[in-house]
């Protein structure tokens, strides 16, 4: 069945310094390659944009190893087996994986995260809500923030994937939410849809004071996904023992030079605080514990979660600009083929 099958790539052309734009990557035509033993054919329904592929493309030092120029985009994508020659996949199995910005994947099961058994739920939230932004909402909260009921959680970039589930969970957990987003849609949407107790507009003027009524007795637990001037803003209103989960740099426009900026050693020591860097990969061995929960609430209505949907593999490349100018409403997806 793969003769004379192309699959459409999304490639890295050039080495952005900063947010990459459009015209970092390219879209090519490669013919899908005859199975080897224990590979499986992938087609992929829908392709994933993260915050974190900025990390994941520029020269800075990062956590994994920056996407080599002319290779395809590193992304988390979410389709159906159509071809195996391995003996635990079958044909028409569900499956979300590292599997690239690309039409058709070519696979081992190295890069499969896992089989998608929740088959009375949409595809697309293996991608989101039960992907790596719920996981990540999930254990970031939890084993980091470590919320107790009545605590004040505050989060940043509160109308996107990862920060509307934080939320959420965090209400769940008995704890007073208090989100930051942009602009009045979004800071609608906190409110309205994902529950928060109280929501401030990072972009208004008085927007420290904004903060400082909404969070009248300080903050407890932090969820940061912005840093810089806002994050710089949250640390002066923390409580003793408060715990900082840093999970995002969305509002640092570059890392080189080293950003300067208010220096917090002093406030975190005298308020006996913790600030600590989250990753989701050092939770892949319990990642099956998080979606589990995470379905269960988005099935009785627990977890809300909103979804942005662009068709055509033609939107990869601009989507990650996209993102940090803060055009999605939710988690972002670009659609290939029917699910």
């Amino acid at each position: 069945m793969l003769d004379n099958l192309v699959s459409r790539q999304v490639r890295l052309k050039s080495r952005p310094h900063g947010i990459p734009q459009a015209d970092h990557f390219e879209i090519v035509e490669s013919a899908v390659p005859d199975l080897l033993e224990g590979e499986i054919l992938v087609r992929n329904a829908f392709l994933s944009v993260e915050p974190a592929m900025r990390g994941w493309v520029n020269a800075a030092q990062n956590y994994a190893d920056a996407v080599a120029i002319g290779d395809v985009m590193r992304a988390f994508a979410a389709g159906e087996v159509v071809a195996s020659r391995n003996p635990d996949f079958a044909v028409g199995d569900k499956i979300m994986g590292m599997l690239g910005w690309q039409e058709y994947s070519v696979s081992t099961p190295r890069a499969i995260r896992r089989k998608v058994i929740e088959n009375d739920l949409p595809l697309s939230l293996s991608l989101g809500v039960l992907g790596i932004n719920g996981v990540t909402a999930y254990f970031a909260l939890t084993e980091v923030g470590m919320p107790r009921p009545g605590d004040t959680v505050v989060v940043s970039t509160a109308a996107g994937s990862v920060g509307s589930a934080v939320g959420q969970i965090a209400k769940l957990m008995g704890c007073r939410t208090v989100g930051i987003a942009g602009g009045a849609a979004k800071v609608a949407a906190c409110l309205e849809e994902f529950g928060f107790e109280a929501a401030v507009d990072y972009k208004a003027l008085d927007f420290e004071e904004r903060l400082a009524s909404a969070c009248p007795d300080g903050v407890d637990v932090y969820h940061d996904n912005a840093g810089g001037w806002i994050t710089d803003a949250v640390l002066r209103r923390i409580n003793k023992g408060a715990r900082i989960v840093v999970c995002g740099t969305a509002s640092v426009a570059s890392w080189e030079p080293w950003p300067t900026g208010p220096r917090p050693e002093r406030h975190l020591l005298n308020k006996a605080a913790r600030m600590e860097g989250f990753l989701v990969w050092d939770y892949e061995h319990r990642y099956e514990e998080a979606v589990a929960r995470l379905a269960s609430w988005v099935r009785d209505g627990s977890l809300r979660y909103r979804e942005e949907i662009v068709d055509g593999i033609g939107e990869a490349p601009g989507s990650i600009a996209a993102l940090y100018r803060g055009e999605n409403f939710g988690k972002r997806l670009i659609r290939l083929f029917p699910a």
